[in-house]
């Protein structure tokens, strides 16, 4: 349905793309971008450009464009434990050995493949995302081996909500770790990027890169010394952030992290333990944030899976 507006009196003149971004609930400025580049857009029944300005009395048309639907396939077999859900987005408990999104190797079986078969709603794409089209809903994301509590947006408006929260550091996030050894430093701040050598790995010891924070507290000392339960609060969010600052700037990698963890770092006495959890010892246990709509308080906490237990047990009994 074609929409119509007669610009207000402003306190100075504004760009269009802003203007219908502010006026056209729960739709992104760059959704509305894309309808000016389609000439969905007229001013005084001339089509525009994104940075082009209203002033009072002008006529803006819009003929909405179809909502970009996601190219990933539901598949009702990916089991998805929704913790919470409105129409605006939804929280899920990810178990380890799930992937988030489609990506090369991995097509399909993913978070958002059973997303996208629970319940009867479709989630759009982000326009700004150039993969967008296989991570609808993505705004951050959690390792396939790492599990826990991760928000999956439903509509424009709490996607670039949440997208601005996250960018602003609004975001509480806290994740479970156990790592080989006891870390002794209580913050790490570094440079991060690509590891120079690797193209799995990322790395802190950059000449080169964004700013990364990871604040660590030990909880508990386990295995006589060789192992502890520690607590990890993000300020910011690279890609294998924890794996790697707790590897490369505390020296304690995480238990069974194969990516990360080196031979020097190798301790007989963990052996079991590493086995009983079969992968890197991280859980993602605290989400809160402000509903990105409603502006509520909301967080979420989860204990970790029955194998990180499992492993905490073992550790527990070396004396």
């Amino acid at each position: 349905m074609a929409l119509r507006f007669i610009v207000e009196s402003l306190a100075r003149e504004e760009r269009i793309d802003k203007w219908l971004a502010s006026r056209i609930l729960d739709t992104s400025r760059a959704k509305i971008q894309a309808w000016i580049r389609e000439d969905r857009v007229l001013i005084d029944g001339r089509p525009c450009r994104p940075k082009d300005v209203v002033v009072e009395g002008n006529v803006v048309e819009v003929e909405p464009g179809a909502p970009a639907l996601s190219q990933a396939e539901p598949d009702a077999a990916v089991n998805v434990d929704v913790l919470f859900e409105d129409e605006h987005l939804l929280v899920v408990n990810k178990p380890a050995g799930l992937v988030v999104h489609p990506a090369k190797g991995h097509a399909s079986g993913t978070l958002v493949n059973g997303l996208l078969a629970h319940g009867s709603f479709r989630i759009t794409t982000d326009a700004s995302d150039p993969l967008g089209n296989i991570r609808p809903g993505i705004v951050h994301r959690i390792d396939k081996d790492t599990s826990g509590l991760l928000v999956v947006t439903k509509t424009d408006a709490a996607r670039e909500g949440l997208k601005e929260a996250l960018a602003l550091h609004r975001v509480e996030r806290v994740y479970k770790a156990i790592t080989c050894g006891v870390p002794t430093v209580t913050e790490i701040s570094s440079l991060y990027g690509r590891h120079p050598t690797s193209r799995l790995r990322f790395s802190s010891n950059v000449r080169e890169g964004k700013n990364a924070v990871t604040r660590v507290r030990v909880l508990e000392v386990l295995a006589a010394g060789h192992a502890a339960l520690v607590e990890c609060r993000l300020e910011t969010g690279r890609t294998h952030q924890i794996r790697a600052h707790l590897t490369e700037r505390a020296k304690t990698p995480l238990l069974a992290d194969s990516l990360y963890r080196n031979h020097r770092s190798a301790d007989n006495a963990l052996a079991p333990a590493a086995d009983a959890i079969g992968h890197q010892a991280l859980h993602a246990a605290v989400l809160g944030f402000e509903h990105p709509v409603t502006q509520q308080p909301v967080r979420f906490e989860v204990e970790p899976p029955s194998e990180f237990v499992k492993a905490l047990e073992i550790l527990r009994a070396i004396a």
